[in-house]
């Protein structure tokens, strides 16, 4: 499987549904950034991914990993996101009750949303 690379340059969103659609086909996936911008465009990804993902029904966790990386003959320390499904039932009660508060979040403004549409008409 190709670990999926990322850059400071790439689209959060481009890498988040390359990462959606790698879980979608193996259940796991490997990210890989070298930089303190492209961990955080890799990080911004698996967030957005999980988004993706949560629509189908499928849950994810990730862990951060060091690793070596030969660029050029030079080494470099890159950060790996393994991320993988997980079984919803499995994860913390703290994080579901997290999950829950985002989802009504996203209610709240799409609720938000269509009222000031109605209103407007």
């Amino acid at each position: 499987m190709e670990v999926i690379k990322v850059s400071a340059r790439s689209r959060s969103t481009a890498v988040a549904g390359a990462i959606a659609g790698v879980i979608r086909d193996h259940r796991y996936a490997e990210v890989q950034a070298i930089g303190a911008s492209a961990v955080n465009q890799a990080v911004k990804a698996v967030a957005i991914a999980r988004g993706y993902l949560q629509e189908d029904g499928i849950s994810i966790a990730t862990i951060p990993v060091f690793v070596e990386v030969d660029i050029q003959g030079l080494e470099r320390t890159a950060v790996k996101l393994v991320v993988w499904t997980v079984d919803r039932g499995s994860l913390p009660e703290q994080l579901l009750e997290l999950f829950e508060a985002e989802q009504a979040s996203k209610d709240g403004a799409l609720s938000e949303e269509a009222a000031t549409a109605t209103a407007e008409e």
